[in-house]
């Protein structure tokens, strides 16, 4: 076979196989067996020592031919296989525009963060400022200052966190009364949201829970309007329908004190299970500021008077929203916490 027909040949074998190429690896190996320094065209070309003057030339043009059009011919197949491989590639990753769109979840509130908030805004309103305290407390601002004697079973280490034998984790945020009464000098109209402290836990008790403490000292102060604040209070976050009582109790560090019922918010009044069929519900205990407490910060309880009342911040979270169960507060349950909305 002469030379001539050796490069028609070849150039017809390298078209099919860079027709065959599926990728810009395969194409690159068969330009390599046909163009490369090794490949088939430099082989043919060798075989030119056996002709004669006349013929090299003609071969050699030939041979260029057939050089130029496969390089032509393998850089067009590359623009064609880079183009398929963007196709695919566009296809795999296209964007389905008619699918609805992915949305960002957004976080939450924590329903006690919530319910704290809206007692603070009730409160403000009412003319009470916000107050904090720490939570590691000393016995003087934790029992002492607010008439709970040594022997009284709030101190027993069944029910507190002792750190040290003066210092405890604070079991009420009434604490925060005793340090801003020896701060300030009446009158005062303060609130106190915070966490606090128990050895207890099942469904309705945690070790850990949120209280606030609010409390109102001036000239004057009477049991009317203790229970003119907590009505409006109760009414605010309640809804004006709901039933308010309140009924004679006992507080070291209140006399007289008195705890606060609301008519049941599942029942409405007509007896269930949650309030055990008595129509009530106890949410805060309340009275008017004790003497001795007074005595402890240096007032003078013949001039000055007030109330103070507490209640648990969990407990009016289940009742708002309907829980039967504290520890759902603190298990961190996502579908627990998307239910709730500001």
């Amino acid at each position: 076979m002469s030379l001539n027909d050796q490069l028609e040949s070849m150039q017809t074998q390298a078209r099919q196989a860079f027709d065959a190429a599926g990728d810009e690896a395969q194409l690159q190996a068969i330009r390599v067996q046909y163009l490369g320094k090794k490949g088939a065209l430099t082989a043919i070309m060798k075989g030119m020592g056996s002709l004669t003057a006349e013929e090299r030339p003609v071969v050699g043009a030939l041979a260029n031919q057939v050089k130029d059009a496969l390089e032509d011919l393998c850089e067009q197949r590359l623009l064609e296989l880079r183009q398929q491989a963007l196709t695919q590639r566009l296809q795999r990753e296209k964007i389905d525009i008619s699918l609805p769109g992915r949305r960002h979840r957004c976080g939450t509130k924590h329903p006690v963060t919530l319910v704290t908030e809206q007692l603070v805004e009730i409160f403000s309103s009412l003319g009470f400022a916000v107050a904090q305290g720490p939570e590691v407390e000393k016995d003087f601002y934790n029992f002492e200052a607010l008439n709970i004697p040594k022997d009284h079973p709030a101190r027993d280490m069944q029910d507190t966190f002792y750190i040290t034998a003066d210092e405890v984790l604070r079991t009420h945020t009434s604490p925060v009364q005793i340090r801003s009464m020896l701060a300030q000098r009446p009158p005062l109209r303060i609130i106190a949201p915070g966490t606090v402290y128990r050895r207890d836990s099942d469904l309705t008790h945690s070790p850990m829970f949120h209280q606030i403490e609010g409390f109102l000292v001036d000239e004057g102060i009477t049991f009317a309007d203790l229970k003119g604040v907590l009505t409006a209070f109760i009414t605010a976050f309640f809804g004006d329908q709901v039933g308010v009582r309140f009924r004679p109790s006992f507080f070291p560090f209140t006399e007289p004190s008195a705890e606060v019922d609301v008519a049941c918010v599942i029942c409405r009044g007509s007896g269930c299970r949650v309030c055990k069929q008595s129509g009530w519900l106890e949410i805060l205990g309340s009275g008017m500021i004790d003497p001795a407490v007074f005595a402890a910060v240096d007032y003078d309880a013949s001039r000055y008077s007030g109330f103070a009342f507490g209640m648990g911040l969990e407990r009016l979270a289940m009742l708002k929203y309907g829980v039967n169960d504290l520890r759902l507060f603190y298990e961190n349950d996502i579908r627990f916490l998307r239910q709730f909305v500001c």
